[in-house]
């Protein structure tokens, strides 16, 4: 098992694309319609925000973040929002994209609000109990945390190990909010079935989990001529970064793959085009942007070399 990290994000995306498809929202409300606390958000030179869901999911809501203090402090997710609407806005909504855990924090939230159900209930019922994601979750058990992967940190040219657990100092499963921007334990199979429903336009083993237009909507760039992270050439759709001009270390997928890494190196990216998913696990730090980092750009390539030799 591994510490998935911002690979979470797309989770979160897709649990709020399930409830739009049912009607119960829309990424066009105003964040404060399910959260008014975030009602009267206003940048440092007093000009009000009205961010909209689509603002959180493309990280152009201008959101200020929790402390570390404040966010392990936090229980649950309705503990961060306060801490949220306190500061003033960033910039204007949409004006600018800005990588958000605050953005994507609130939209946990709001899954919570619009469904009743804890973020972690409503991603296990919906999603991974139905997807065979077995060992997916915010707080592995005793028997997941002997299988967790072990993470190293180089420091002056040596490999250290790096405790993961120490993101909010906690043991596992105590006392953690299930953080929607980062907080998930997966395996390479468990996540490979989610990109896999995705790869198939919201369907999964005969049971359909999102529509094919809430898939298009993700795998869409949302951010328009804005400059985005994290590699040249991307742009930002639901939840996902969304390759516009393969380059450097996305040069081998098509235009239209989308996907995420997390801040311990995974990756996990999604061709349409080439009908293929590429997932990565490992689990290292204080090394380069995973996105755009070698080992991202070698695996890719080792994987497009082996689909070209059988005839792919």
């Amino acid at each position: 098992m591994f510490w998935i990290a911002s690979m979470t994000k797309p989770v979160t995306a897709c649990a709020i694309m399930m409830l739009q498809d049912e009607g119960k929202l829309s990424i066009e409300d105003p964040v404060s319609k399910y959260l008014p606390e975030l009602a009267n958000l206003k940048t440092a030179d007093g000009k009000p925000g009205k961010p909209m869901l689509k603002h959180l999911l493309t990280h152009t809501a201008g959101l200020t973040e929790a402390t570390e203090e404040e966010s392990r402090a936090s229980r649950l997710l309705a503990d961060l929002i306060p801490y949220y609407a306190s500061r003033p806005l960033q910039f204007e909504p949409g004006a600018r994209w800005q990588y958000s855990q605050s953005g994507i924090n609130s939209l946990g939230r709001i899954v919570e609000v619009v469904s009743g159900k804890k973020f972690q209930e409503f991603l296990k019922e919906r999603l991974f109990d139905p997807l065979g994601m077995k060992d997916t979750t915010f707080y592995p058990d005793a028997t997941q945390c002997k299988r967790i992967a072990k993470s190293y940190k180089l420091i002056d040219g040596k490999l250290e190990e790096a405790k993961i657990f120490s993101v909010y100092d906690y043991k596992l499963g105590d006392g953690r909010f299930p953080a929607a921007n980062g907080g998930l334990y997966s395996t390479a199979s468990d996540y490979g079935r989610f990109c896999q429903m995705l790869l198939n336009k919201g369907t999964f083993g005969g049971k359909q989990y999102l529509t094919t237009s809430a898939v298009t909507a993700m795998s869409t760039i949302q951010s328009g001529e804005l400059k985005t992270g994290f590699t040249d050439g991307n742009g930002w759709g639901l939840g996902c970064g969304v390759v516009l001009h393969p380059q450097g270390p996305t040069a081998v997928l098509s235009p239209g793959t989308f996907g995420h890494g997390g801040a311990y190196g995974t990756q996990a990216w999604i061709d349409p085009v080439k009908n293929v998913a590429y997932v990565l696990m490992v689990q290292r730090a204080n090394f380069p942007n995973a996105d755009a980092s070698g080992l991202r750009s070698d695996f890719q390539a080792a994987v497009a070399d082996k689909l070209r030799s059988a005839g792919h």
